[in-house]
């Protein structure tokens, strides 16, 4: 534990670092006020833990029928595996390239997947985090199929050329048997056949293969007699093939939309050819073709007619038309509609055995933004509610916040109020990818995400125990009125799309109060109740917000009273009306807009449901033709009723208590006239994007219009190279000065000060900080009729950047968090209100006369700094990045004490002690690639961040130490032992007569003696880092046992060969002397005993 005395510190007894320095300061504490830190290096270490969402750009799927578990596959080389609810898990192929099939080894805990590249893999499942255990990287001839038997170790690999491999999956080698496309087809065929598209064995002969080529041509390869047994030819090519159970017949999908369905015994022609959405001419003539039928599945059922699923088929005269799934029963064709273009589908049957009825129940839809899992049991399909958190991209993700150890009756609060929100109609079975088991986690504090969408909306997630669960969604834009028609655009006609996006939000837990600010310059303040209320008329507040450039008043710093802003269109008395009427302002083509919102407010009366409600509208108005700022920075204080907010222009606080306006100022105004850090007004250039907005732009030539752009209008171009100066956006030397961060605390507003106070701190992109005075009347019916007085004191300090956050410390260096009201019902009686309703008291901080209280804890996007308070003086400053800047930084709590976590542009995560700012962590983790990382990166508490990887996905980090070592236990197991089902009875007459499947023993045929060597230039077989040698490397950890138990059964597939060998010797041994014992036997046959 090291000790800090910041008398020494001040006296310049203690030695400063090379990246932080401290000077000796007037009025020191005492000798005895000692700050104990005791945070260190080895509190800290960085890792990812968790992934949520739905996978970014899929591209394959696969499930395994015994262990419940789906795998699906990205174009970005990803992986993600789902079980249960709360089930998950992900991995990363280190080539990035796309996943183009998956095939697990079913119920084994194993997966093979193959890769774009031309690369297959073996990854291990039996473990927590999956590992690669066997790599196989393709030279000359690039993968097109992958099919896997089912209790088989022998993969079939199909190339572009034509040809097919035999991999071995236990040792990841090839073997010599190779199928040529040359002695596949018939000898008379000149032209290539194509790409290989499909391989299968028939159900009931193992030793039967279909190859299905591209060009239409399918081959029934015998393996033994190494030929092909009968070709199928039709003129259309192939996309995908399916089999009938029993082996006779096989359904071939083609590119004019038509299904071919195919006797074995009889290649001649197809027994039946279907065009299931063609229209049948009268006249008996082929039907109109139509788009291609890209897959197609045939399953059968013991009661009925069988099921046929396939993708794709449309007749081109549907254009426009959404993506649909068609299911075949008996006479029934049900067409169904998906929101987004299918990647792939897959059937969901009761046994995994190929040469038994099927008995379909689901069909699980991969699209492209989504996964759907329709019901096949239930009359008209229904789908089955999903229990994943695939929702988050709904509406594209502009802002998030992380909330760790919540108050415990927040996350049952929200779930109450959201589950009325569920949509009817589900399935009523269980959710059918059941596999895997929660992890043993024995964390117990609650966290909560909070997503801003594009659509205006905002969800609440439980997050807790490294699950995601949707609990509430909020939607904002009800309280404005929509454009009816597609062509009928907002009244003020300024916002390209997405006029209701969330730029920022602010919200106490402890009181449940929410405010969120929005794209088109509004704010809306929220409370949380129960009970169901009609608001008839939405308050509304209106605000005038400019830079104006004359010479203006500044406030008297020393002032007790409100003042009265200069500015124009500012409120003109703190207790001013609120504008609940239309607006008032000019619209006419002819002038310029003045005085009009970018949104027009809702006018028919708005029913509000439990949840989250609307107490008032904040909208900041057009000023002569000038539209208003994107706003910057936001914060909302329950215990004082109050609301700021800041952008370019300046800031401006509203009672929402009073619903009035109490300040609208500009930022040169917060400065006092004697400042050295007052810069002059500089004339703004139009089109000048502000601080801390979601755009990003490269240079000045926007227009007006675009400062209301949406957040998503950048999404096509997510590359950061702007120019860069002190701030998130292109603001540069020359722009604005903007306030971009607030913190409401208890302080001392002036150094001559010896009592705390209300106050609010202000942060600006030019690094200054400013204190503000709140006086505050006393509580009861005086705080809704009395004002609320205000009162710049000027610049507390600067720092280099814009301030990203401020917080402040007691003496002993314990954080004091704001203060806040409980929460209570506003719907509910008076006298359950006053019950509930009371206000945190402040600790009471007296400054004694030349002693510091308090330490204001600053961070900018260049430095931290630690300022005693009432004095004012520096302690300690850090020098964060020099060639960076830092894009996220809050002051979070740590193994019971506090940090500034920091995340920069270059990629580094960083941390600080508090007070004294010695680097603890600093890990180069993630160079910054879009602005979607920089818009959504957040610390919370107990060592836990966020941040949006990909637009559907949310990656969960922790720097903490200790839920590093507890990782394993907290996360999920894909892999349960599981008893794999009896094979189909054969019956009596079928094992009499030889009619049931007929086994092949492929080692015979496979191996290296029957087949010999494969060419050592096809492929070149790469050790994963989770072979053997990981393996053992793991015994010896604190989970030994397991992971020895993992290694003999990884073990166990390569000892099978010698065991096999082992036993053929001692079954010709044991041959050997049972021919010699009975030789002995009749040789001593009659003798009798004597004459032996």
């Amino acid at each position: 534990m090291k000790k800090f005395n910041i008398r020494k510190v001040l006296d310049g007894f203690t030695a400063a670092s090379s990246s932080s320095s401290a000077t000796a300061q007037p009025g020191a504490p005492k000798e005895n006020d000692v700050v104990q830190e005791t945070l260190q290096s080895e509190h800290f270490q960085l890792c990812k833990t968790v992934r949520h969402g739905f996978s970014y750009q899929p591209s394959s799927m696969a499930f395994d029928p015994v262990q419940k578990i789906l795998a699906i596959g990205t174009q970005t080389g990803a992986l993600r595996l789902f079980g249960r609810a709360g089930v998950e898990c992900y991995c990363q192929h280190e080539s990035g390239a796309a996943v183009i099939q998956l095939q697990f080894l079913i119920n084994e805990g194993a997966l093979v997947s193959a890769l774009a590249d031309d690369s297959i893999h073996l990854w291990n499942l039996r473990q927590k985090i999956p590992a690669i255990l066997h790599s196989l990287k393709f030279n000359r001839e690039r993968i097109t199929y992958c099919h896997l038997p089912f209790q088989s170790k022998w993969l079939y690999i199909g190339t572009e050329r034509g040809n097919i491999h035999i991999v071995n999956v236990e040792s990841f080698t090839l073997s010599g048997y190779v199928i040529m496309w040359n002695k596949a087809i018939e000898l008379s065929t000149k032209s290539h056949p194509g790409p290989i598209v499909h391989i299968s064995d028939n159900p009931m002969d193992e030793g039967k293969l279909l190859i299905g080529f591209e060009s239409g041509v399918v081959v029934l390869w015998d393996l033994k007699s190494k030929k092909g047994d009968c070709r199928y030819n039709y003129d259309e090519a192939i996309h995908s093939v399916a089999w009938h159970h029993e082996g006779k017949q096989f359904v071939c999908s083609h590119s004019d939309g038509t299904l071919t369905t195919w006797n074995i015994r009889a290649p001649a022609k197809p027994v039946q050819i279907i065009t299931p959405h063609g229209k049948q001419p009268k006249d008996g003539k082929k039907p109109e073709p139509c788009k291609p039928i890209l897959k197609v599945e045939y399953k059968t059922t013991r009661a009925g007619d069988p099921f046929m699923v396939l993708s794709g088929g449309l007749s081109y005269d549907t254009v426009g038309r959404r993506a649909c799934l068609t299911v075949m029963h008996g006479k029934s064709t049900a067409v169904l509609e998906m929101d987004y273009p299918i990647v792939d589908f897959l059937t969901l049957c009761e046994t995994p055995y190929p040469n038994d009825f099927q008995e379909p129940y689901a069909v699980v839809v991969l699209l492209e933004k989504d996964l759907v899992v329709i019901d096949l049991g239930q009359i008209g399909y229904p789908i089955f509610e999903s229990p994943y958190p695939l929702s988050i991209h709904e509406s594209p993700v502009t802002c998030c916040e992380y909330f760790v150890d919540c108050p415990a009756e927040l996350i049952p609060a929200l779930y109450s109020v959201g589950s009325r929100q569920k949509r009817q109609g589900y399935s009523k079975r269980e959710w059918p990818i059941s596999g895997g088991n929660w992890g043993q986690g024995t964390q117990s504090y609650s966290e909560i995400i909070i997503t801003g969408h594009a659509d205006g909306s905002i969800k609440f997630w439980d997050a807790s125990a490294l699950m995601l669960q949707v609990l509430y969604k909020l939607k904002t834009a009800k309280v404005f009125e929509r454009a009816r028609g597609k062509e009928e655009k907002p009244n003020t006609d300024i916002v390209d799309e997405d006029p209701f996006a969330i730029q920022a939000l602010s919200w106490c837990p402890e009181s449940r109060m929410l405010c969120v600010a929005g794209v088109s310059a509004h704010v809306i303040v929220y409370r949380f109740s129960k009970q169901e209320i009609t608001t008839e008329v939405v308050q509304l507040l209106e605000v005038r917000m400019q830079c104006e450039f004359s010479d203006v008043d500044s406030p008297d710093p020393g002032g007790e009273q409100t003042p009265t802003p200069s500015t124009p269109g500012a409120a003109s008395s703190p207790q001013s009306e609120p504008l609940a009427q239309p607006p008032t302002g000019s619209n006419s083509s002819e002038g310029p807009r003045d005085n009009i919102p970018c949104l027009q407010l809702r006018s028919s009366p708005l029913k509000q449901f439990p949840g989250y409600q609307v107490e008032l509208v904040i909208q900041l108005v057009w000023v002569s033709g000038e539209p208003p700022q994107q706003i910057t920075s936001l914060a909302i204080n329950s215990s004082y009723g109050l609301v700021v907010y800041g952008n370019s222009n300046g800031l401006a606080v509203v009672d929402y208590l009073q619903k009035t306006l109490l300040l609208n100022m500009g930022t040169s105004e917060l400065y006092s006239p004697s400042e050295p850090y007052q810069r002059q007004p500089l004339s703004p250039r139009r089109g000048r994007q502000p601080s801390g907005a979601l755009c990003d732009s490269n240079d000045g030539s926007n227009t007006s219009e675009d400062r209301c752009k949406s957040p998503t209008s950048d999404a096509k171009d997510n590359s950061f190279t702007r120019s860069r100066s002190s701030s998130v956006t292109s603001i540069d030397r020359e722009s604005r000065e903007a306030i971009c961060s607030f913190c409401f605390c208890e302080s001392f507003p002036r150094k001559s000060d010896s009592l705390v106070s209300p106050c609010l701190l202000v942060g600006t992109t030019q690094g200054s900080v400013m204190m503000v005075a709140l006086s505050l009347p006393p509580g009861g019916d005086h705080r809704l009729q009395q004002p609320v007085g205000i009162a710049s004191c000027g610049t507390m300090t600067r720092l280099k950047g814009g301030i990203l956050t401020m917080a402040l410390l007691d003496a002993a260096g314990t954080l004091l968090p704001p203060s806040y009201e409980l929460w209570y019902d506003p719907n509910a009686s008076d006298e359950e209100k006053e019950k509930s309703r009371r206000r945190r008291p402040a600790s009471p901080h007296l400054s004694q006369e030349g002693q510091d209280a308090q330490f204001a804890v600053l961070c900018s996007e260049k430095q931290a700094k630690v300022v005693a308070l009432p004095s004012q003086t520096r302690i300690y400053k850090h020098n964060i990045t020099e060639t960076s800047f830092v894009l996220r930084a809050d002051v979070v709590q740590m193994a019971g004490t506090n940090c500034i976590a920091c995340f920069c542009a270059n990629g580094h995560i960083m941390t600080l002690s508090l007070p004294s700012l010695r680097p603890l962590l600093d890990v180069n983790y993630l160079p910054l690639t879009d602005m979607r990382i920089a818009r959504t990166f957040c610390f919370s508490n107990l060592g836990q961040a966020l941040y949006l990887t990909s637009p559907t996905e949310i990656q969960r980090i922790t720097y903490s130490q200790e839920t590093c070592d507890n990782l394993q236990e907290m996360l999920s197991e894909l892999f349960t032992p599981v008893e794999t089902p009896e094979a189909p009875n054969r019956g009596f007459f079928k094992g009499l007569f030889g009619g049931g499947a007929q086994s092949l023993d492929r080692e015979d045929l496979f191996n290296e003696t029957a087949a010999g060597k494969a060419s050592r230039s096809l492929a070149q077989h790469i050790p994963g880092p989770g072979g053997m040698e990981g393996m053992k490397g793991a015994a010896s950890g604190v989970v030994g046992d397991l992971a020895r138990a993992r290694i003999a059964l990884d073990e166990r597939g390569q000892k099978l060969g010698e065991l096999e060998e082992r036993t053929a010797a001692m079954m010709g041994s044991a041959d050997s002397f049972s021919k010699h014992a009975h030789v002995m036997m009749l040789k001593y046959k009659d003798k009798k005993w004597y004459q032996l």
